[in-house]
């Protein structure tokens, strides 16, 4: 029990800029802390997109901005930590053109100019979708697709090849009872959500994410943590437009 609950605090505490606090004898390198952590992973997201919600219903005389803001809280709020994936993979794909060592590209601590057009780029797309799926009052889709976009990336940690000793340490430590006490749990808040739907939500979060994974990977020539925070950043836009666009 109490390894579940460190699982949480660190989900908590990786995935977000949420104040959690451990002690000195918490061991974090547990193999099952390590497990579920993912299982919380993707509860996350629900709790981040409630926040937004709410602040949403505090800002709501200003009108779009308000959206627009409490979008922005809502990216702030888990650090921009897989937007930044955005520019390392972008940097990494012009690079791989060039010739470089794609892998090499990634691991730097610096980035390029193309790297960061494309991540400027795809925050202010992401902000102004969100802050669009916000002012159409469609919360319960948003939180579907926070939470739908976390498992996908999970999903993939269980079954991808990584070149990522961390992500590969996680994909060590998701054993096929958590992985499945995670479909169960989230399908069925996802379903007291949006009912049926959520299952469609899901299915088309899986695909996408791991046709981006084939994408990235015949790119890059290797899939790792970058492309993963990638992916969910992805995701969570082209399920927001379709949202949008169809429902």
């Amino acid at each position: 029990m109490n390894n579940l609950f460190l699982g949480l605090k660190f989900a908590f505490s990786y995935f977000s800029l949420l104040p959690v606090k451990f002690k000195k004898s918490d061991d974090l390198s547990q193999k099952e802390v390590l497990g579920y952590m993912q299982l919380f992973f993707p509860l996350v997201g629900f709790a981040l997109a409630i926040l937004t919600a709410l602040l949403y219903g505090v800002l709501l005389k200003l009108g779009f901005l308000g959206a627009y803001l409490s979008s922005f809280f809502y990216m702030a709020m888990y650090g921009f930590l897989h937007t930044e994936a955005i520019i390392d993979v972008a940097d990494a794909i012009y690079a791989k053109h060039s010739g470089k060592d794609a892998y090499k590209i990634i691991k730097e601590p610096t980035v390029g100019a193309l790297g960061v057009l494309w991540g400027s780029s795809f925050v202010f797309l992401k902000l102004f979708v969100m802050a669009t799926l916000l002012k159409d009052e469609r919360f319960l889709e948003f939180f579907s697709i926070v939470i739908v976009s976390r498992i996908s990336i999970v999903a993939l940690m269980r079954f991808g090849s990584f070149r990522s000793s961390f992500v590969t340490t996680l994909q060590n430590s998701l054993n096929g009872r958590v992985f499945l006490s995670m479909l169960g749990l989230y399908t069925v808040l996802g379903m007291v959500l949006t009912g049926g739907m959520f299952f469609v939500f899901l299915f088309m979060a899986i695909v996408f994410t791991f046709l981006l994974a084939k994408f990235f990977k015949a790119k890059l020539g290797f899939i790792n943590g970058d492309v993963l925070g990638a992916s969910l950043e992805v995701v969570e836009v082209v399920l927001a437009l379709g949202v949008l666009l169809w429902l």
